[in-house]
Order: C-alpha cells, then sequence, then structure tokens
C-alpha cells in the first residue's frame, strides 16, 4: 500500500500544466485526477481531465476498471471541500465483505434507492476524497494524493481548470493549453514566449508585470517600463546574465511588494539556494537550465555569501 498523502492546490494546478512540446495530460501514466463527490456535482462542473468514481450499493468507492492505477505517476482525489486524511483511517469504512460478500438482499431495490436519494439530492460528505484515496492507494506505486480543500478551495483561485467536459480525445489533450507553472501563489509565474504573448492567459493569471528575457518583443506593458523589464540576449551558452541579476532581482523585490502578480522567467535568481531549486524543480519538473546559467547563479550566491553555499557539480545540477 502507497499510502495518502494532502495536495496543495499550487501543486495540483502545476501539475495541469506540465509540458513538453505537448501537454503532459497526453501521457496515460502521468496523471489520474479523480472526483470523489456525487454524479450531480460532477455533471454541474468538474475540473479538467477528471474522472468521477463511482461507488457499490453500501456507498464504497470501486476501482475505476478504464485506468491501471499501478502505473500511475500521480493520482490526485478531491471532493467538494476535504482538508485532512483523517477519514482515510477510518476503520470502519474498509471491512473486506462490503466488497466481497454482498447477498442478493444487499444489492437490492432498498439498498439502490438509499444510495440514490443522497447521491442525486446531496453533495457528498466530507472526507470523501479521503475514504476514496484509501481505496486507491492499494494499487499505486506512489501516495495517492488528496487535494487540500477540495474543489470549492480549487476553483476559488484556477475558476478556469473547471468545465463541464466528460470525455476528452488524445489529441485534444495534446493541443491542451497550458499556463505558467506557479512558484509562488497567486505572484510568482514561471512561463514561456507564447504563454507571456496570450492574453486569455495574462487576463486568468490577473498578471501585472513581465520579465522578458529574450531577443523578441512582447506585446504587453511596452510603454511602461514600471510594469516591464526587457533583457534581450540569446538563448545561448555565452548569455551574459550575471550582470543583469541586481536589476532582475530588485524588480521582483518592486514587483512583489507593489503588484499582486508578476510573470518573470528567470525565478531561480530570486529563489537562489538548493532547497530554492528543488523547490522550482517541483513546479517544473521538465526544467534543466543550461551549466553556463548555473555557473553564473553560484557566482551571484558566492557574492552575497562570500564563499559558494550550493554544490553546482554533477549530478546535482
Amino acid at each position: 500500500m502507497a499510502g495518502v498523502t494532502l495536495c496543495e492546490p499550487t501543486e495540483l494546478y502545476n501539475l495541469l500544466n506540465q509540458s513538453t512540446k505537448i501537454s503532459r495530460l497526453a501521457e496515460p501514466n502521468y496523471l489520474c485526477l479523480l472526483d470523489a463527490r456525487t454524479k450531480r456535482e460532477y455533471n454541474e462542473s468538474h475540473l479538467m481531465t477528471a474522472l468521477r468514481v463511482k461507488t457499490n450499493p453500501l456507498g464504497k468507492y470501486l476501482v475505476p476498471q478504464s485506468i491501471n492505477l499501478e502505473c500511475v505517476r500521480y493520482c490526485v482525489v478531491y471532493d467538494g471541500k476535504t482538508e485532512t486524511v483523517d477519514a482515510a483511517f477510518d476503520m470502519d469504512y474498509d471491512l473486506l465483505e462490503v466488497d466481497t460478500e454482498l447477498t442478493p438482499f444487499d444489492t437490492g431495490i432498498d439498498i439502490r434507492e438509499l444510495r440514490k436519494k443522497p447521491s442525486s439530492e446531496y453533495n457528498a460528505k466530507e472526507g470523501s476524497a479521503a475514504r476514496c484515496a484509501r481505496i486507491m492507494q492499494r494499487l499505486t506505486r506512489f501516495p495517492v494524493m488528496i487535494l487540500r480543500g477540495g474543489y470549492e478551495r480549487f476553483t476559488t483561485s484556477y475558476h478556469y481548470l473547471r468545465t463541464q467536459k466528460i470525455f476528452w480525445m488524445p489529441q485534444e489533450l495534446e493541443a491542451f493549453k497550458t499556463y505558467p507553472v506557479e512558484i509562488l501563489p497567486a505572484k510568482l509565474y514561471m512561463g514561456n514566449y507564447k504563454q507571456a504573448c496570450d492574453s486569455q492567459i495574462q487576463k486568468d493569471l490577473k498578471i501585472k508585470a513581465h520579465i522578458n528575457i529574450c531577443e523578441e518583443d512582447g506585446i504587453f506593458f511596452l510603454e511602461d517600463r514600471e510594469k516591464l523589464l526587457h533583457i534581450p540576449i540569446p538563448d545561448s551558452l555565452e548569455a551574459d546574465l550575471f550582470s543583469h541579476f541586481i536589476n532582475i532581482c530588485h524588480f521582483i523585490g518592486k514587483c512583489l511588494g507593489l503588484f499582486s502578480n508578476i510573470f518573470p522567467a528567470p525565478d531561480l535568481l530570486y529563489l537562489s539556494s538548493q532547497n530554492a531549486w528543488n523547490f522550482v524543480q517541483k513546479c517544473k519538473n521538465n526544467m534543466r537550465p543550461n551549466r553556463a546559467f548555473v555557473k553564473q547563479l553560484s557566482d551571484w550566491e558566492q557574492r552575497f555569501y562570500i564563499t559558494a553555499i550550493t554544490d553546482i557539480s554533477e549530478p546535482n545540477y
């Protein structure tokens, strides 16, 4: 049994927005997002790509037959507003006979009607996600994650990631529009040039400033130096970022104090340490800065701390 753990809303947001050339949601074994709410709640609205988990006549969650949980890297379960994993340890819920010893009477019309009424008229009970996760973790290789605060808390911050769409074709998942990954919730994002030029993304994330580190001009804040820092350098090993570090840090610090959001690229610079590297890599798990940039970060660290603290040798970076 892999166990269960809590997942913060920003973690799920970043999982949904991982990409290479296409969205990672197109990978069959990447993310399994399970909705433990009632059918009525699910049909009303659910999170992108979420699959509703059905229950048996006694209300116990059933493993979806269409998914091989043993091969899934990330399995996330959510309900309406569960905040803890406590319900996953309800000993009276996980009795074996609930699965294997249902008699014909147990599956009769009386039991079905008892389950049908609350399922269609009421919301799922708090703790439903934890109970569902307990069933799923029997089959997974990695801990099943329970979304802290559930659907209600997640959609408060990320309303644009909810939908009524139930079936997703492979080509639709490949074309899924990913958002910039979130480094600091509602404050600091890391994206690419295409995302920085997408007006819908700017609106959804309420972006207030950009740091543009590429040779091309963006399309936002071009006339406002208070909201745009453009450093036109090539994407190459010879690019000198070190001389711009102090301006970048000053700009980010100023924007975090004056504005609610910012859209930078060199987040490792502002959060430069071993722990910060691990954190940023968790937000964007395929990020691999070139060796020249890592060396410049190390030089920047040494400038402030007199000595190098972070080991940048292989295979650490």
